[in-house]
């Protein structure tokens, strides 16, 4: 067989490599739905509403947030026909090896750990800084090297007018990194009876902001609901509609998670139909609760008075009930924890689904453990990396680069779906997007506009990822790849389509 980087996974490969697989199928629709609510639901929804409002949209973030929920909700439809394609756990990655060829695929599996595992880092220096702030409220005040890399704890020194730590690392963001790796480890349905118990929490929180946040609106703080457009002093614009669609970049990241959904097929009931409904409804079900939040805060307090890092709970102080900070807080430190969790299980699952194509070193990232059915010395590596990358670096350095994994991942789904509508249109299909040949187009146009507003010393780091991940493709991923293997298709014989779809392959290439 060809050894060129275009070569395609014949789909009917993945049809029966789900037969085989070792995972543990216990995960039911609302079960995914729950574990979608969980990785999109954390602590975006409590600070970039701040300065959304404060700085870009004023009352109308509610629009801001419709914006990017349609936007994501296009990458979600085409996300959710993959699914029901090919339910394998390696989401993207595994969409892509089917469709664009197997370079576009290790591409966007290599940049998927921008996504996954730094989000996770991200999440648990977030983590770390909202459990400071709970211990703060309670009247405990740790050491500032105990709780921050030494980057944040020197700049906080400085401010506090202080020498610097010798030694700072943030151990809080460790400690939960491997409290998450643990709960991983034991298996899918304890992470996803954790991850339940999370949710019912955090989503109650958010609805008590709602339904008690609601009696403190005052009308007039939505006039003007799109305040006018203002040029500051740096040449910047800001509110009026250019103002709305900057708030929707950046609220946008509020509704990353969603796509982990499609990384947990190898271990749902149903998942030609229980993944596209899990991928869809999470979406919704958060787009909802966030539209409604951003109406009731904007009502709560005048858009320009909103606290940048703490926004609900201020507004709850400024309305006499600084008690429910307290209650937004562990509503915070709650919901990272799901994050976390979601963002690592993903991870590890895009690593197995890479393993079992032979493009990472399958006694390491495919190795399931015989009693857990986890593959979990992956989980071990992806918990030690996430661990003392948390404990060193600043949130702001990991934060932008996950982004970026998260928006190629989105523009490439959006173009792999369509061209496989018109390559194989007899494939079936459970779920299909509605629309198509408009959705996909808008979902990857939307997402690689975003990426046009990312910094561009971002840019930079992500193309050095790239390239980095280009060179290991070609070292050791070309090589090592199953389709260089004449008995691995051979190995698969018996299984509808296989050989024309090897035939076909062959001749492609």
């Amino acid at each position: 067989m060809s050894k060129s980087p275009w070569r395609k996974k014949p789909i009917s490969a993945y049809q029966a490599e789900m037969k085989k697989s070792e995972l543990n199928r216990v995960l039911g629709r609302w079960g995914l739905t729950s574990l979608g609510i969980g990785a999109i639901i954390g602590g975006g929804i409590f600070t970039l509403t701040g300065i959304a409002a404060h700085d870009h949209a004023g009352p109308a973030l509610a629009l801001s947030f419709v914006i990017a929920g349609v936007g994501c909700l296009f990458a979600s439809l085409c996300y959710a026909e993959f699914s029901s394609v090919l339910p394998v756990e390696g989401s993207a990655y595994a969409y892509s090896y089917g469709t664009m060829g197997e370079i576009f695929a290790w591409i966007i599996g290599w940049n998927l750990i921008l996504e996954y595992m730094m989000g996770a880092t991200t999440v648990a220096v977030a983590w770390s800084g909202y459990f400071e702030k709970l211990l703060h409220q309670n009247g405990i005040d740790p050491p500032m090297w105990l709780m921050n890399d030494p980057v944040t704890a020197a700049e906080k020194a400085a401010d506090a007018g202080v020498a610097a730590p010798a030694f700072a690392f943030n151990l809080p963001a460790l400690l939960i990194t491997w409290v998450v790796t643990s709960i991983l480890i034991k298996g899918i349905k304890e992470a996803a009876k954790t991850n339940n118990l999370i949710v019912i929490l955090k989503v109650a929180v958010v609805l008590f902001v709602i339904f008690v946040g609601f009696f403190f609106i005052d009308t007039d703080n939505y006039t003007p609901f799109i305040p006018e457009q203002v040029i500051d002093d740096t040449g910047k614009s800001h509110f009026g509609w250019s103002g709305v669609i900057t708030a929707a970049t950046i609220v946008f990241f509020a509704y990353i998670g969603f796509d982990a959904v499609s990384t947990q097929a190898g271990e749902a009931k149903n998942p030609k139909k229980d993944v596209p409904f899990a991928i869809v409804m999470s979406l919704v079900i958060c787009t909802i609760l966030y539209i409604i939040v951003s109406l009731v805060l904007t009502g709560m307090v005048k858009y320009n008075q909103l606290d940048l890092k703490a926004p609900v709970a201020s507004a709850f102080e400024g309305v006499g009930m600084p008690w429910a900070t307290v209650l937004i807080t562990i509503a915070a430190v709650a919901g990272l924890t799901s994050v976390m969790l979601v963002m690592m299980l993903g991870q590890t699952r895009i690593f197995l689904g890479m393993a079992k194509d032979g493009l990472l070193p399958p006694k390491i990232f495919g190795k399931i453990h015989p009693k857990y059915k986890t593959p979990y010395i992956s989980t071990i590596l992806v918990g030690l990396v996430v661990s003392i990358v948390a404990a060193v670096t600043p949130i702001d350095k990991v934060s932008e680069m996950c982004s970026m994994g998260t928006l190629l991942a989105f523009s490439m789904i959006s173009i792999a779906v369509v061209v496989l509508r018109v390559k194989q249109p007899n494939l079936e299909r459970p779920f299909k997007t509605p629309a198509l040949f408009i959705i996909g187009p808008l979902g990857a146009l939307f997402n690689i506009g975003l990426m046009y507003f990312v910094r561009p010393e971002t840019w930079v780091a992500f193309l050095i990822w790239t390239g980095l991940g280009v060179v290991v493709y070609f070292l050791y991923s070309r090589r090592k790849s199953n389709l260089n293997d004449p008995n691995y298709l051979a190995s698969l014989k018996g299984h509808d389509g296989i050989v024309e779809a090897s035939e076909n392959l062959t001749k492609e290439d």
